[in-house]
């Protein structure tokens, strides 16, 4: 059972009642979890630039402390998700994130042809290509960590040498970047998906337009748990 308004719902999760005609999106948790991770992100995405491109590193300089900051910012990366997986609500969006239903490919497909309308593009919480990204990302930060830990631990697997522990740490970093800027440019097009990031709630014709599935999810959650109340 789902709870009403300004309850508690059985997962655990505290609501408050929903105004102006806005949903609740996003958990205090799943909030944090972002923000942490993005703030995270960014510091090894910045300390890399000044150890890797020549004119910040005169800029910046002292190599040393900002060699240390992308390390322990890199190693840190994974504790906000960690530190999710004790709220309810992060671990079933994780379950959502996991599952690519037949609607997804159809999202695709329309991406591809270039069609825009909800009916087009059926999405539930998330949508095709925020699974995708969300699968790519959580894949490559792996990655940047397995390499990363090569290079700081001389010797901690011998037959890979430093040479190509920086290779690959050096390639998937610019593919990173270059994705996550795609990420920011696709959020900061949309004013509503950030202020449910924000807040924790969008609006109704918001979430009718992009997020259809999801939507009429809630809704008949809501009426199920109004006749249960009954």
């Amino acid at each position: 059972m789902r709870s009403t308004a300004g309850s508690t719902t059985p997962t655990g999760t505290a609501t408050r009642p929903e105004h102006d005609g806005r949903v609740r999106r996003f958990s205090t948790a799943e909030r944090m979890v972002h923000r942490a991770t993005g703030y995270l992100m960014l510091l090894c995405l910045v300390s890399a630039a000044c150890l890797y491109l020549g004119p910040l590193a005169q800029l910046v300089g002292r190599r040393h402390l900002v060699a240390t900051v992308h390390e322990w910012s890199g190693i840190s990366l994974p504790l906000p998700f960690l530190l999710g997986l004790l709220s309810p609500a992060f671990r079933a969006d994780l379950r959502r994130l996991n599952r690519f239903a037949v609607y997804d490919r159809q999202w695709l497909r329309a991406v591809r042809r270039r069609r825009t309308s909800p009916e087009a593009r059926p999405a539930g919480k998330f949508n095709a290509g925020q699974k995708l990204y969300a699968g790519w990302i959580a894949g490559a930060v792996l990655v940047m960590m397995f390499t990363g830990l090569l290079m700081w631990f001389m010797g901690l697997l011998p037959f890979i040498s430093r040479t190509s522990a920086i290779f690959v740490h050096d390639i998937v970093a610019w593919a990173i970047t270059l994705v996550v800027l795609g990420h920011m440019r696709k959020a900061f097009e949309d004013p509503e998906a950030r202020l449910g990031m924000r807040t924790g709630y969008v609006s109704r014709s918001w979430a009718q337009r992009h997020h259809s599935r999801w939507l009429r999810e809630e809704q008949v959650a809501d009426v199920s748990e109004r006749r249960t109340v009954e």
